[in-house]
């Protein structure tokens, strides 16, 4: 779906599918009874995710913004999460395509952090060869600290990290660590925004007289944008919360057009500035088509 564009510089958002994450993992500390009416939960307290990537054309390089989820994992992988992206060989290939670009086309590959609902399209199993990078032309860019921080021996996070979506790139000499608060193509910047992972970046296309950001798990769904609602997936609460303050309310001043990774419906809003609170307001909600909003019901209490 094409979201923005000036210029020579286009901003799409591409379907890689969809996966069922824990409803209160999801949501943290908010109760039930609140988060239940935005979004409805399966028989095994599960809630629909999106996942939602984001590609940008400019006139150098066309740039991917992470990769979803993949289909390296196992069957009883998917069937624990719901994993729902079937295609040539994911939805995500399928995406790109009915955007009129070819998987093989794609110059850079980001990755805002290395979770495996985030990176898992990186690679790609080919009978003979094994698991190899899933876009041939692509330089992967991995911030470095969230590299390093895959690499830990640390029971708390070592679920969300899978090698097999990362390794194989170092292997193939396609990798690229970069450092915090980067502009890695130009008009194209990382943005550090901890809290989620030590090292979690969000993403903001500059297009002139229009900001995009992209949140990330900063802020996964629209329901997120509250400042305290906060994952309990979330490695350091307090860091979130203070990285959302932060963003949001620059967000908000500056009227920026929001990209939600996971939203099951919603893919993009406006923001504008609250009223007598911190953080951003949002506006011109723009409904996913491929999503209908009969997968949750939307009850406004920001």
């Amino acid at each position: 779906m094409l979201i923005a564009g000036r210029g020579g510089t286009r901003v799409h958002t591409i379907d890689a599918g969809t996966l069922r994450l824990d409803g209160g993992a999801m949501f943290g500390v908010v109760p039930k009874a609140l988060w239940s009416r935005r979004i409805r939960a399966d028989d095994r307290n599960r809630i629909p995710m999106a996942m939602r990537c984001l590609l940008i054309e400019t006139p150098r390089a066309r740039i991917l913004v992470d990769s979803g989820i993949g289909r390296v994992e196992d069957d009883r992988f998917r069937e624990i999460y719901g994993v729902q992206n079937e295609g040539t060989p994911t939805r995500l290939e399928d995406s790109l395509r009915a955007a009129a670009v070819d998987p093989a086309e794609i110059d850079l590959v980001i990755n805002t952090h290395l979770h495996f609902d985030h990176a898992g399209g990186n690679t790609l199993r080919v009978e003979g060869r094994g698991v190899v990078p899933a876009f041939p032309s692509a330089r992967y860019v991995v911030p470095r600290g969230e590299w390093d921080e895959a690499h830990r021996e640390n029971e708390r996070i070592r679920a969300g990290y899978l090698p097999v979506h990362y390794e194989p790139l170092a292997e193939a000499g396609v990798l690229d660590l970069v450092e915090d608060d980067r502009e890695v193509a130009p008009g194209v910047r990382l943005v550090h925004t901890p809290g989620h992972t030590a090292h979690h970046h969000s993403v903001l296309v500059d297009l002139g007289e229009e900001t995009v950001c992209y949140l990330a798990d900063l802020v996964p769904t629209q329901a997120h944008l509250r400042l305290g609602w906060i994952m309990a997936y979330d490695l350091e609460p307090m860091v979130t919360l203070e990285s959302k303050r932060r963003l949001l309310a620059t967000a908000g001043d500056e009227g920026w057009l929001l990209v939600f990774e996971h939203d099951p419906s919603v893919a993009t809003a406006r923001a504008r500035p609250c009223e007598g609170r911190p953080g951003c307001d949002v506006a011109d909600e723009r409904v996913d088509e491929d999503r209908p909003m009969e997968e949750r019901e939307v009850v406004d209490e920001r």
